[in-house]
């Protein structure tokens, strides 16, 4: 089979290393790909980013499966159109990604359904905002509806940093439409934790669960990024912490998709808060979580494209879905600056097929590596533990070196 992934990051890159390694696929393009990812077995980057274009790339290469890696194509319908073709293709419908694409439509779903989340209060004029966090306990939440690369969520301390946060979001319009409506909700002291599943739209099976490192500072402190590393298994998922998420998150969440009759076979991420009234849930995503994909499909014995087949033909419920054990670490190599501005076009050194690497924000140009992103990779490592799994993540980062690498040295500690 030849299968094409959508994307260009690092989620893609470790998704495409998963796809190659089944007989089963005899080739894999990636759109559009990045510089790191040609290096991989069977695996070539094709420069098109229009759905039109890729579905006629799709019937003129006799793809048999297209895997998509970000929400943006979702959102804008991919799914919809590709089926409307006749043409294979793994992920939610245009009305079921609404349940990332709009967090105003997925805080309603979870109030619907009676899945555990913080409460919260819904405003779309800035003027009622602003008079709402006068009377605030504090420290609150403030969400943009809409998608802003990871970055819509600001936890503030107080009545100041609400108004900064609100003002950013729904007069600055710092996220281009996403912020004009918000979400203003109770924060919720606890732990944090990803897990990713895959449904059939009757079943659903979690994979194991992995934690993510939101803030770009050593400690959990300074503005948020797309995510610095990641671990899996997360140490604080006990046992009745997923009997938790799985009675009161997952299956509701599933009893949902099915009643309002939601064209659903594809990831579902669950951002988690465990905390001591229970675990809550935060957020929904529509795919593969990065960097907890980096961490997670590492540790995955099955083979990824046989899973995906049984999630499109309807038999995940037959589906026996094996892990490694021990544990896996990744740490992302960010660009000086990051999140914020940073310089691009620096050599990279040390990256070859054999170093344990996932590159995201890097080109190739003349044979040499550049930088070309605000994350640029991430090297993950696998150890008996977490503790093993941590040292050979850093020792393979050791290897790979360019110009304002920055990196936090706290993943998974």
């Amino acid at each position: 089979m030849k299968v094409l992934v959508i994307g260009s990051g690092g989620r893609e890159h470790a998704i495409c290393w998963k796809l190659a390694q089944s007989p089963n696929v005899d080739k894999i393009f990636c759109a559009t790909g990045n510089g790191g990812i040609e290096l991989e077995h069977k695996c070539s980057n094709v420069n098109i980013t229009k759905i039109d274009d890729l579905m006629d790339f799709v019937l003129k290469k006799n793809i048999g499966l297209t895997v998509v890696g970000p929400e943006i194509p979702l959102t804008d319908g991919i799914v919809d159109k590709f089926k409307s073709k006749g043409l294979s293709i793994f992920g939610p419908s245009l009305k079921a990604s609404m349940l990332e694409g709009s967090k105003i439509y997925s805080k309603n779903f979870m109030k619907k359904y009676g899945i555990k989340t913080a409460e919260y209060e819904i405003f779309d004029n800035v003027n009622k905002a602003l008079k709402y966090i006068e009377n605030c306990s504090y420290p609150v939440v403030v969400k943009a509806d809409g998608l802003a690369a990871g970055k819509g969520v600001s936890i503030c301390q107080n009545y100041s940093e609400a108004k900064v946060a609100l003002e950013d979001f729904m007069i600055k319009d710092v996220f281009k439409g996403a912020g004009k409506n918000v979400i203003i909700e109770e924060f919720l002291q606890g732990v944090e934790a990803s897990i990713l599943t895959i449904t059939d739209g009757n079943t659903i099976i979690p994979f194991i669960s992995s934690k993510d490192h939101k803030q770009i500072y050593d400690g959990g402190i300074g503005p948020n990024t797309g995510g610095m590393g990641a671990i899996a298994p997360n140490p604080y998922c006990s046992e009745e912490v997923l009997k938790d998420f799985k009675e009161n998150i997952m299956n509701p969440t599933l009893r949902g998709i099915r009643q309002e009759k939601l064209d659903y076979t594809g990831i579902i991420f669950f951002g988690i808060m465990i905390t001591k009234k229970g675990v809550y849930l935060l957020e929904y995503n529509v795919r593969m979580g990065d960097p907890e994909t980096q961490a997670v499909l590492p540790l995955m014995k099955s083979d990824f494209i046989d899973l995906i087949q049984a999630a499109l033909s309807g038999k995940l419920l037959d589906f026996n879905l094996e892990w490694k054990k021990g544990a896996c670490c990744c740490v992302v190599a960010a660009s000086k600056g990051y999140p914020v501005k940073y310089d691009s076009g620096f050599e990279i050194k040390g990256i070859n097929s054999e170093s344990n690497i996932f590159t995201a924000g890097v080109k190739k140009e003349d044979g040499i590596f550049k930088t070309c992103g605000g994350r640029v990779l991430s090297a993950y490592g696998i150890g008996d533990n977490l503790n093993g799994a941590i040292e050979c993540a850093y020792k393979n980062l050791k290897k790979i070196s360019f110009d304002g690498m920055y990196f936090r040295k706290d993943i998974g500690k």
